[in-house]
């Protein structure tokens, strides 16, 4: 009976025991199933069937070019790419297929998938983690059916290239946490109403950058429903609208707002973000905010990083910017500060200075010299001072920043010398840009340049004329410009070996001297400009990554290659050299090539047949295609017809022959500059071309058209409608026209060489070289042809014409009445032609006219009064050749009877009559000279003409004074 007690206490330690075993099973459980779930490296050694199925049938779904999941194959899903499966069930928890995309996504050659996103992934129900961002699923909706997926915690669908609406259903998804889909490629998503997202209370990280919700009006209190939020990105969402206040902010927790590129264009203050004190990271940057910068934003203590660039901001920081002693990135670019530059770093926070690392303050308009004196700012990693309006010299002590990682000081009036001081002491010295300073800014330097220095950007300062020997110390350059630089020198060898790393090469308008390198195929460029300089010999093989080439105006000669090398090319260039010989076919496998101007050269024969077979038709993406000023020969190009995307076509000045196709009007939609002047196109002027909508230059002089004007010209809207500036607004309506005129060379991060440069336009009796220009130049050119008829009333529509030229041709007719309507016209010649009746009165009304020809025509009637028309200079020249002219500017007046006009019958008698009068007038002379000859020389005949003369002058004398007079005198 004693070992009853003994028993029951054996009992109750063993019950104990086993308890404990089980606590601690079931800890050691949930501890795996926790690292199971949140440790991507975790691996099993089987998968469940069912979830391999949806795995598979998930991939038969996708595209991969790329052969990324070359691993999801056998049993075991597990151990495939991207799939991570729980330890304690081994359910697929995670899957991870982020793609190699997010910098820039080209499918044909970036890794990346594609296709559909199939809903077998609807087999995954214990998925907690699905990232397919940075992918290209184009045109794919945002899956509705993820919104099944329950346990989903992450979701990363970012820069896939998604479209369609935004599925509400996500809103189920009450365990999300984290929700990124912003979308910057191909065409967004888009919501008309987020208040699903009010439903996701625990979310604590929301991304929608790009996703258009520009319908929703009162998105602030949905994202106030949210207070676990920590980060909200709602970055180019075309939003307009933000609350002015929040009664009760729930955003106790958020550290990072970025409303950055929306449309508020509203007052900086009130704004429901000023009262945000938990704030770290705010970025209100390309809004349109506007007034002074506010006091508020010194109430934002825990500031790190503050963004305001690019709004409509006046005038100097707040004062109380003291307050804000975290701050390391500061930004406030393109605002209007418009005041010293000392006075602005005064008002930096001090008690910052040892933590600021980046200062954007581009285009910010201060003046003044950079300090002479300054407390180094230990730990600024990036100083962008560009854009501004600074002067003097640059001081030394910028060589003290020695964490500096990139210097910006382009765009201003800096001068002086920057030598060793400057820049000896930043060795963490990556990109540096002094470029389009006073041309007194010189850079003299005898240095080694740190290992890391990877872009130099010295354009329009003082570096030659030798070549900067320091370059080749160099070893891992991307970017160089070293353009206008006064470099008079050749080439050194070791340059090319530097260059050879470089992705942009520009050194244009300098006066280098030297022969293109054989080796320049091994370089890694994808854009080179050497461009108005002294390269001469032919053009070697090309760098295989090459994308924009420019070297014209230069010496180069020889044959165009017969293989580039280049597949890529977007752009070449090669204007103005003397280069010979056949285009050759080579150009006709350039299938990316945008912009091919190879004019002023000496090429000739016949343009090689890029569309032999319509099938494999080539160079189809070409927008700007100019062959100026050669000697190539042949009829209009019929490949042309294949290339539908061409906005600016130039074949003057060749030898092309032939009638002009009527399949441009249907071939060729968005053309808008045609110029085939000095050729030998002969024919009428196909009533097709002038129904092109966007044709606004069409310039077709020295040819042998014939025919009339085609009426169908009203439909030329190009002529009509006035363009709008790109620099009065960036939307311009025609996408066209920025393709065709607005492709450049891109030099750099921030740089950009657009081509207009070798557009010339015959206006106002002269060839001038335009620039941007061209874009807004609207011209009809027709002169020197053989076109015949009336000038049509319909060409009085064509009210943006800014140059009008239908000279030296035979139209008859008057001069359309409504010819005033042309308001915009600057140059107006109609001479040489058989117009005929008077100058219409509305060409008074031409107040922007600053030259007019009418000579040589059968114009008659007096010169309407207007200021203009009386003010040109030589108004004998406008008018010369119209005899029937009268008025004021010309000497002749005008009678009140209107002469009538004679008939040819009438112009005959006069003839006869005046023949007639000469004969007589003659005869008299004659005779007169034989009697004064006889006399000369008859003496005995002069005495007896004079005895004669006397009897004579006696018998008159006597009947008419003596007889004659006594008579009178005696009745009297």
């Amino acid at each position: 009976m004693a070992t009853a007690p003994v028993d029951k206490l054996l009992l109750s330690n063993i019950h104990i025991a086993v308890m404990c075993a089980l606590l601690l099973f079931t800890r050691a459980k949930s501890v795996v199933e926790s690292s199971s779930s949140s440790d991507p490296n975790s691996t099993v050694t089987s998968c469940i069937a069912r979830e391999r199925s949806a795995l598979v049938g998930f991939k038969a779904g996708l595209s991969d070019p790329a052969n990324i999941l070359s691993s999801w194959k056998g049993h075991d899903c597990c151990k495939w790419k991207g799939v991570h499966c729980s330890n304690r069930n081994s359910h697929v928890v995670k899957l991870d297929l982020r793609g190699y995309g997010c910098d820039f996504i080209d499918e044909t050659k970036t890794p990346v998938l594609g296709g559909n996103i199939s809903s077998s992934l609807l087999g995954l129900q214990h998925l907690q983690y699905l990232d397919l961002s940075c992918n290209w699923f184009d045109g794919v909706q945002v899956p509705e059916f993820l919104g099944s997926l329950h346990k989903l915690r992450y979701i990363d669908l970012s820069s896939s290239s998604l479209t369609g609406m935004m599925p509400p259903h996500l809103g189920n998804l009450s365990n999300l946490r984290y929700l990124n889909l912003a979308s910057k490629y191909g065409t967004p998503p888009y919501s008309t109403d987020i208040t699903w997202l009010s439903q996701l209370t625990s979310l604590e990280h929301l991304d929608l950058s790009y996703v258009n919700l520009s319908t929703i009006l009162h998105w602030v209190p949905v994202v106030n429903m949210l207070p676990s939020l920590k980060v909200v990105r709602l970055s180019v969402c075309n939003l307009r609208t933000s609350s002015s206040s929040l009664p009760l902010s729930n955003l106790t927790s958020l550290e990072t707002l970025d409303l950055s590129s929306n449309s508020f264009h509203t007052h900086i203050t009130p704004n429901w973000f000023w009262g945000l004190t938990s704030l770290r990271y705010l970025d209100i940057s390309m809004n349109g905010f506007y007034s002074h910068f506010p006091d508020k934003i010194g109430n934002l203590t825990s500031m790190v990083t503050l963004d305001l660039s690019s709004n409509n901001l006046v005038g100097m920081i707040p004062s109380n910017l003291e307050n804000l002693c975290s701050l390391e990135v500061f930004g406030i670019g393109g605002n209007n500060v418009n005041g010293s530059i000392t006075e602005f770093f005064l008002r930096l926070p001090s008690c910052s200075w040892d933590k600021l690392s980046l200062l954007y303050l581009p285009s910010i308009n201060l003046i003044g010299s950079l300090p002479t004196k300054l407390e180094p700012l230990r730990n600024l990693v990036r100083l962008d001072l560009s854009g501004n309006k600074l002067t003097g010299h640059v001081p030394v002590w910028i060589g003290k920043l020695t964490k500096l990682i990139e210097l910006d000081l382009s765009y201003n009036n800096l001068d002086g010398f920057i030598g060793e001081g400057h820049l000896s002491g930043l060795e963490s010295l990556e990109r540096l840009f002094l470029s389009n300073n006073s041309i007194a800014l010189t850079v003299k330097l005898m240095w080694v340049p740190p290992s890391n220095l990877t872009y130099i950007g010295l354009r329009s300062c003082v570096v030659g004329p030798r070549f900067p020997s320091w370059l080749r110390w160099l070893t891992r350059l991307d970017y160089l410009d070293i353009s206008n630089t006064s470099i008079s020198d050749t080439v050194p060898d070791w340059f090319w070996i530097t260059a050879s790393t470089l992705y942009t090469l520009n050194m244009r308008r300098n006066k280098i001297s030297d022969y293109l390198p054989s080796t320049m195929e091994f370089m890694r460029a994808t854009a080179i400009d050497l461009g108005s300089n002294q390269f001469n010999g032919a053009i070697p093989k090309l760098p295989i990554g090459l994308t924009d080439l420019d070297l014209s105006r230069n010496n180069l000669d020889g044959p165009l290659p017969l293989d580039f090398g280049a597949p890529g090319l977007i752009k070449l260039i090669l204007f103005d050299n003397s280069i010979t010989g056949a285009v050759p076919s080579s150009l006709c496998k350039l299938r990316s090539l945008r912009l091919l101007d190879i004019s002023e050269n000496n090429l000739t024969g016949l343009i090689p047949n890029c569309s032999a077979d319509p099938s494999t038709t080539d160079l189809t993406n070409i927008v700007n295609l100019s062959l100026r000023n050669n000697s190539l020969s042949g009829e209009f190009p019929s490949f042309l017809q294949y290339c539908q995307r061409l906005v600016f076509l130039d074949l003057a000045h060749n030898h092309f022959f032939g009638t002009l196709p009527t399949w441009i009007g249907e071939k060729l939609p968005y053309l808008a500059f045609l110029r085939l002047r000095s050729n030998m196109f002969s024919g009428k002027i196909p009533e097709e071309l002038l129904k092109l909508v966007d044709l606004q230059y069409l310039d077709l002089a020295y040819n042998s058209i014939t025919g009339s004007i085609p009426k169908s010209i009203v439909n030329s809207k190009g002529m009509i409608l006035t363009r709008v500036r790109y620099d009065d607004d960036d939307t311009d309506d025609d996408a066209a026209f920025q393709t065709a005129f607005g492709y450049g060379l891109s030099i750099g991060p921030n740089d950009y060489v657009a081509y207009t440069e070798n557009s010339t336009l015959v206006t106002k009796g002269q060839e001038r070289l335009y620039t941007g220009e061209i874009v807004y130049m609207v011209n009809l050119d027709l002169s020197c042809n053989n076109l015949t008829g009336d000038i049509p009333e319909e060409i009085s529509t064509l009210v943006a014409l800014k140059n009008l030229n239908l000279s030296w041709n035979t139209f008859s007719g008057k001069i359309p009445v409504n010819i005033g309507a042309l308001v915009q016209v600057e140059s107006l010649d109609l001479s040489h032609n058989e117009l005929s009746g008077e100058i219409p009165a509305s060409l008074s009304a031409l107040t922007s006219l600053s030259r007019l020809n009418l000579s040589y025509n059968n114009l008659k009637g007096e010169v309407p009064s207007g200021n203009q028309l009386q003010t040109f200079e030589d108004p004998e020249y406008i008018y010369i050749g119209n005899p029937g002219l009268c008025g004021p500017p010309l000497p002749q007046k005008c009678s009140q009877l209107e002469p009538i006009p004679a008939t040819q019958e009438q112009h005959e008698d006069l003839n006869d009559v005046a023949s007639f009068f000469i004969a007589m007038g003659s005869g008299h002379v004659m005779g007169l000279w034989v009697v004064f000859c006889t006399f000369l020389f008859k003496r005995k005949w002069r005495i007896k003409w004079y005895s004669v003369c006397d009897k004579f002058y006696d018998w008159v004398f006597v009947l008419v004074y003596v007889v004659t007079w006594a008579s009178w005198t005696r009745e009297t």
